[in-house]
Formats: C-alpha cells, structure tokens, sequence
C-alpha cells in the first residue's frame, strides 16, 4: 500500500510539474533561421513589447461571424520586415522585462482561468499619431491568423491551443506592408463562447522598434504614446 501511495503521490507531483512547464514561453524567434552544427534555429526577434491582460466574458469589443473578438491596439513607429505575434493562456507563470500590464490583470494574476486562444494582426489606414484619435472610422485589413500553434508551450489542458504567427512584409502591396502605423491584435476562442482568462500576448520583430506600444483601448494607447 505505502509503495502504491508513494506511485501515486509521484504521479501526482510529476503531472503538477509538467502542467508548470507547460506554460513557459522560451526565445521568441522569427522565420530567419541559422544553422547551427546539424540543427537549424530560428533567430530570435531583437524587440519583443509584452503585454499581460485579463479578458472577462461579455466585455467584447466586436461579434464577428458569431465570435465574440477582443482587441488591443499597437502603435508602430516605423517601416518592419517582419512582425511577430504570439499569445498565451493563462499568463499567471509568465515572466517578462518591462511589461504593459492591462488594467484588470493584476487583480486577475493568480487566477486558473484560461482560453483556446485565436489570435489576428490587423492593420488600419491610420499612418501618423495625429489621426489616432478619429480610430473608431478606421478601415482594418487582417494580415495573419492563427489558432493553434505547436511551437508554443501547451495549454494547462495538455493541449496545444496557444497561437502564434509571423508576418513578412509585402512592401509592393501598399494594405499588406507593413509600414508605421496604428495596428491591432485581435483574439477570441476557436470554438463560439466566453473568453475568460489571463493572457500574455507578444509583438517581435527582428529590428529595433523603439516606441512600440500596445494598450487595450485607443485612449489608453494615446496616453503611453506622450
């Protein structure tokens, strides 16, 4: 009995801590790739912007073809090759430098809630700091899509329900390029419901970007921004 008991708490323990390491993020890293020895490895984003939040049902931003979609706005300062976006739930075992914290999420840290993750980059017709403001007549193109990715940590569920994707600028497409601008993340769950949960999401791009910001509402991105 103490040997099935001892099985068992070891089971018990070895599941907790794989259930722990399933959450944490490593290098995010674009689609440059090096060969190092035998092995090829994706060179990581020299900028990466952080940003923790907390999404609670029935406070959506928009319903689209029956999803409930929520979205956080980024500043772009300038022309990109490439960009970058990963999301992440839950985030309550993330740890990152320097990040743009929701308003909600510190009380919502240690919450076990999380979300099948979905995620969009979109971008607007809005080039310059000064038509921020009029963001609500804004026209959106979305550029990328993902629902789940392998190469990000497995949700607490063991399944592989995080997202991430990489975007190459298309520089002869004016509404595909990635230029400087008002951008935006967009994210819901892959199946129709509530999204609920802490949540880290992530911008890279595999040049310095000094001023990006992310916040989850225009007025609170024009406020980072002065």
């Amino acid at each position: 009995m103490k040997k099935l008991n001892f099985i068992a708490v070891l089971t018990i323990s070895m599941f907790a801590f794989t259930q722990v390491n399933a959450q944490k993020l490593k290098s995010f890293g674009s689609s440059i790739e090096k060969k190092i020895g035998f092995v090829k490895k994706k060179v990581p984003y020299t900028d990466v912007v952080t940003y923790l939040g907390h999404a609670a049902p029935n406070t959506e931003d928009e319903v689209k073809n029956g999803k409930k979609f929520y979205y956080i706005y980024v500043w772009v300062p300038a022309v990109a090759p490439e960009l970058g976006l990963r999301m992440m739930s839950p985030a309550k075992k993330v740890k990152a430098k320097n990040p743009i914290k929701g308003k909600n999420y510190d009380a919502n840290s240690s919450s076990d809630d999380f979300f099948d993750t979905y995620i969009t980059l979109e971008r607007s017709n809005i080039v310059t700091k000064e038509q921020i403001k009029d963001a609500s007549s804004a026209n959106w193109t979305v550029l990328a899509r993902n629902d789940d990715s392998g190469e990000m940590p497995k949700q607490p569920s063991g399944r592989s329900y995080n997202s991430l994707l990489r975007y190459k600028s298309k520089v002869g497409n004016p509404t595909k390029a990635l230029t400087r601008g008002l951008y935006r993340v967009g994210f819901t769950t892959f199946k129709r419901g509530e999204v609920k949960g802490t949540f880290v999401a992530q911008i890279g791009s595999p040049v310095k970007l000094p001023g990006v910001v992310m916040a989850k509402t225009i007025d609170e991105l024009l406020a980072q921004m002065k």
